[in-house]
């Protein structure tokens, strides 16, 4: 029964600390076995508190399990384990002991069963997934690395001060329902939007994850958005704020993935995309809708690793990322390309793909909620979706025009994963009963039937006429080189622009004040020197020596003269 009080996150941290003193055949075997055999145990481990003491006098929960951390932690550990293999060709001992402390903290935050060892992980998700991002060791990504830590460290600083109101309020820490009725509530749930990517928050991810390494961007994809999602799945259930946060963040993304030229980048947008699924899901708040969120999130987790480790395959053997660069791999690369399309075709929605399954879910609970207009909104994201992550990366990647690159598919442990992930997506697809029983709730949804397929294969059969016409027609945004700039404008351009303007004024101003004071303690020396001048002359034009004397017996008498006073 002790097996049962090893919250998941400790096998990971052991293994990293053994990844430190091995290496090469035994580290990755160490590696690769602790997922799975983590994933057992937690398989076995029933719904309740599994670990909790006093500390301080505060109660902590570190281990809770009940069937929402479940979800989260059967995903964490299928993308930990698929990340891992994909990345059996690194020798970088910081790149993986990151990446195993990474994936634990992920598992350590979604059973936190209170504030306090939520942090302690969120803190922990921070400061090791920056490796991931400096370990590709250039200029541009240690830059990145810097930004992206400075907001994650901002988001567990509001985390903390949340708690501790929210302590202060409820004489608790449980993490539980927590909502906005106060200033506890804003300030955790502000926390959970930074990682989560809001909108005018969420330029650290499209500034970090495409500068990370080739394997470092698979495990970035799959766990810190992923652990806001559970975070506000469980904190804020039901607060119609996020429906509409959510619809924004379906939308404004895929104007920036269309223009985009850095592929990864591109990924990054649809990301934030994808995210907004579930956010809406979340601020529905129904069973179903819950439902939709949690299994979206489950669902984004193998497709969009899939593709972002398809586009890792293409910068790997290539060292090209940008669309411009691109193209006619398909001829080199049959493979990546293949199975680049599963998640094009999952990430898309379409029928019979685990995108369907799950994203229908979060679309029908806002028609039965009566959110027409949000609906119609996700209608719209759906297409653009498609658009950028299910046609633009495979085309400009794999097809479009030929640019002569020729290469081969990656070694065979990135084509396992990737076969991993693509299996995933179509048994998730084609038999999702599978996924709905491991839901938080029972809701007897049912994907297929006749209106949610005729609807999502018109829309999807539109959206690619769309997109053939508009590129017959010379319309559709051409791959160009060139640095594409949304909010983060405001603190790289915008700011830097003002900063240097005031430093600028403020630093002529400093000069001439400067100027100003050297020129008057340069008349005042003149002034002294002349003054010195005429009494000097005065001393001794008449009185050489004597007039040095007459000042001596003046300055000796008044002395003698004060003693004998006092």
């Amino acid at each position: 029964m002790w097996m049962l009080e090893i919250p998941p996150f400790v096998p990971f941290f052991i293994s990293a600390l053994i990844a430190l003193a091995t290496r090469g055949f035994l580290r990755a075997v160490i590696m690769t076995i602790i997922p799975v055999i983590s994933m057992l145990q937690l398989w076995t481990v029933p719904e309740g508190i599994h670990l909790q003491f006093t500390f301080l006098s505060f109660e902590l929960l570190p281990y809770r399990v009940d069937k929402l951390s479940l979800m989260f932690g059967y995903i964490f550990h299928i993308a930990a384990f698929i990340a891992i293999i994909y990345s059996l060709h690194v020798r970088d001992t910081s790149q993986q002991v990151a990446a195993m402390m990474y994936a634990g903290s992920g598992l350590g935050a979604v059973f936190a069963g209170d504030l306090i060892t939520l942090f302690v992980f969120w803190e922990l998700l921070a400061f090791t997934s920056v490796f991931l991002i400096l370990a590709r060791r250039t200029r541009r990504s240690y830059a990145a690395a810097m930004r992206y830590l400075i907001i994650q460290v901002l988001s567990g600083v509001l985390l903390l001060i949340g708690a501790v109101f929210y302590f202060a309020d409820n004489a608790t820490l449980e993490f539980t329902y927590l909502g906005l009725d106060g200033i506890a509530g804003w300030l955790i749930f502000i926390a959970f939007g930074i990682k989560c990517a809001f909108p005018l928050a969420h330029n650290w991810l499209t500034d970090a994850y495409p500068e990370a390494t080739v394997t470092g961007t698979v495990f970035l994809s799959a766990f810190t958005t992923k652990v806001a999602v559970y975070a506000l799945a469980r904190g804020y259930p039901g607060t119609e704020l996020l429906v509409y946060i959510g619809a924004v963040m379906t939308c404004f993304p895929i104007f920036f993935a269309v223009i985009e030229n850095d592929l990864r980048r591109v990924l990054a947008y649809s990301l934030i995309n994808q995210l907004g699924f579930m956010v809406v899901g979340i601020g529905i708040g129904t069973a179903l809708a819950i439902n939709g969120a949690v299994s979206h999130a489950f669902n984004d987790v193998i497709f969009k690793g899939l593709l972002f480790m398809s586009m890792g395959a293409v910068l790997h053997k290539t060292g090209r990322i940008n669309g411009s660069e691109l193209g006619g791999l398909y001829k080199s690369m049959p493979k990546t390309t293949v199975l680049c399309m599963v998640g094009a075709a999952s990430i898309s929605a379409f029928p019979l793909f685990n995108g369907f399954v799950s994203k229908s879910m979060v679309m029908s609970a806002a028609l039965e909620n009566g959110y027409d207009w949000i609906w119609l909104i996700l209608l719209f994201a759906s297409a653009g979706v498609f658009h950028h992550a299910g046609i633009k990366i495979p085309y400009f990647a794999f097809f479009a025009h030929d640019s002569g690159i020729r290469t081969s598919d990656p070694s065979n442990n990135m084509i396992m994963a990737m076969l991993i992930a693509a299996g995933l997506c179509i048994a998730i697809g084609i038999y999702p009963a599978a996924l709905y029983s491991l839901l938080p709730y029972e809701t007897g949804y049912n994907p297929y039937d006749a209106t949610h397929v005729l609807a999502q294969t018109q829309l999807l059969f539109f959206s690619a006429l769309a997109f053939v016409w508009l590129n017959l027609r010379g319309i559709y945004p051409p791959e160009r080189p060139s640095t594409n700039l949304d909010f983060d404008w405001v603190y790289r351009r915008f700011f830097p622009t003002i900063l240097r303007s005031i430093f600028a004024t403020i630093w002529k101003m400093d000069k001439k004040l400067r100027q100003r004071v050297i020129n008057k303690i340069e008349s005042n020396f003149v002034f002294m020197s002349k003054k010195y001048s005429l009494l000097t002359d005065l001393l001794l034009r008449g009185y050489p020596l004597g007039s040095m004397v007459l000042w001596l017996v003046v300055v000796l008498s008044c002395y003698l003269f004060l003693s004998v006073i006092y």
